[in-house]
């Protein structure tokens, strides 16, 4: 174990040094929050595969297909399905805004009066979201280290809030590309294969299992209708996701660039479900399915490729928490925290706005890591997280992208009841139950078509200055460098 150990230990550090490095880029709120707006299009189709594919999707992916077999690449799948439908038809138009959030794309189409209550939405979502990825950390490095699960949720949101909070967006971008690498090699070129060898081959499988799981179905109707509703429409509209979009340098790397990431996604998922069938062959009463994943790695893989491969593993969580982590900072501090003390940024101005967000950052990562302590289930967390966006967030947002009729009296409204029905059918019909999205995306959409049409129609001022950004003819305010030390 130790060349394993070496591993994971290099590994870490080189995200510490590269949390280092983008800190010296970081000067302006721009480049702090999305980059300065630059990525060509390997670097953004990289970055946004890496946050999608987060450990959810790796070792819940794997834990669903020990579970359903084939089709339990679904969940995984329809994340792919949305990224591809974001970049292809809404991704260009959301790159030319010029925004930090999705509540400033709200103000701007609807007049100025949804931030609030839609950022504290965005902001429980992106807090979850984080929270998942962190509670992961605990199952690979029990693996690897025999560690305990406190500790081990410390020391890795530890490192994911150090590089975060030095460097920003930067930071996470190039971390992000190592781990996009480090998970293709670990999981697409290794793992797969090998534990397809290890079951004895297809043939072998589809011998030891019930035909179900090699059924593309099987994991029933209704429960991929779900996937749909929660992954599919939340890739749409995530903070996390969004904010990758605003790092693009242009429409077409935006567009392009995130359609190589959702095609990958695809290829990822149907990876994920191979492996826990696979697993299910070889470890037939395994006491919980999100334990394949790590009981493959142990048992199966060679010293040295077990260590790239539970890197790969740590690179999936790294990615969507550093992601989630800095869309939850960007959010609590530019749609929450500013807009209470009511504060504007004027253009020129920014010369505290990277050590404001540097510094909720660091303290949204505090409060991921002490919720991340405080729970247990990543699939439970996840779906709160989807529930409340999508069933608060996307009738608004896609609202405002594709229905003029839509006011801001309608889109709180929206936001309003739909959350607020996610979470009174959570509570009574259980969090993995299907009724809450269902019903409060339901309710949501009647509430805003209703009120948008009893309310005055929005004024065309503010609809026409929302045309002039969405084409692209507004320019973004220039942020002020900030010194940085040498």
């Amino acid at each position: 174990m130790a060349v394993d150990y070496l591993v994971i230990v290099f590994y870490m550090a080189a995200m510490l040094a590269m949390g280092w490095w983008g800190m010296r880029r970081a000067k302006s709120k721009s480049e702090f929050l999305v980059a300065g707006r630059r990525l060509g299009p390997t670097m953004y189709s990289g970055t946004m595969a890496a946050i999608v594919l987060g450990g959810a999707s790796t070792i819940g992916g794997v834990g669903l297909g020990y579970q359903y077999g084939l089709s339990g690449a679904w969940m995984v799948f329809t994340i792919g399905l949305g990224l591809l439908a974001l970049s292809i038809f809404f991704s260009a138009r959301i790159a030319r805004l010029k925004v930090y959030t999705v509540s400033e794309m709200l103000d701007l189409r609807y007049g100025g009066r949804a931030g609030v209550i839609s950022g504290v939405v965005m902001w429980a979502y992106t807090l979850m979201l984080a929270v998942t990825s962190t509670i992961a950390y605990a199952t690979i490095f029990d693996v690897l280290f025999d560690m305990n699960r406190t500790l081990a949720i410390i020391l890795g949101g530890s490192v994911v809030v150090a590089y975060s909070t030095l460097g920003g967006m930067w930071s996470i971008t190039l971390t992000d590309m190592v781990q996009f690498v480090v998970k293709t090699i670990g999981v697409l070129l290794l793992l797969l294969p090998i534990a397809v060898v290890k079951a004895g081959g297809f043939s072998e499988m589809k011998a030891q299992l019930p035909t179900e799981y090699f059924d593309p179905l099987g994991i029933g109707g209704e429960t991929i209708f779900t996937y749909v509703l929660i992954y599919t429409f939340g890739m749409l509209i995530g903070q996390d996701i969004w904010q990758r979009v605003f790092t693009a340098r242009g429409d077409r790397t935006a567009k392009w660039g995130g359609t190589v990431a959702g095609t990958y996604c695809l290829a990822y998922a149907l990876a994920g479900a191979v492996i826990g069938t696979a697993a299910k062959v070889l470890y037939p009463d395994l006491g919980s399915a999100d334990d394949a994943f790590a009981t493959i790695v142990k048992d199966e893989l060679p010293m040295g490729v077990r260590g790239l491969v539970l890197a790969a593993a740590l690179a999936a969580v790294m990615s969507t928490s550093s992601g989630a982590l800095i869309a939850c900072a960007t959010v609590a501090n530019n749609d929450i925290w500013s807009r209470l003390r009511g504060l504007t940024t004027a253009p020129g101005t920014d010369r505290d706005e990277v050590k404001g967000n540097r510094a909720f950052i660091l303290l949204m990562g505090l409060a991921v890591i002490g919720t991340a302590i405080a729970l247990n289930n990543v699939v439970e967390a996840l779906t709160v997280a989807y529930n409340l966006l999508v069933g608060g967030l996307l009738v608004p947002i896609l609202g405002g992208l594709l229905w003029k009729r839509g006011t801001a009296q309608g889109a709180l409204a929206a936001v309003t009841v739909g959350g607020l029905a996610v979470v009174g059918l959570m509570a009574t019909y259980g969090i993995l139950a299907n009724e809450p999205i269902l019903y409060g995306l339901l309710s949501s959409l009647a509430v805003y078509v209703v009120v948008s049409l009893a309310t005055r129609p929005t004024d065309e001022a503010v609809l026409a200055a929302w045309r002039e950004r969405l084409a692209g003819r507004t320019p973004e305010p220039v942020s002020e460098e900030v010194p940085v030390a040498q």
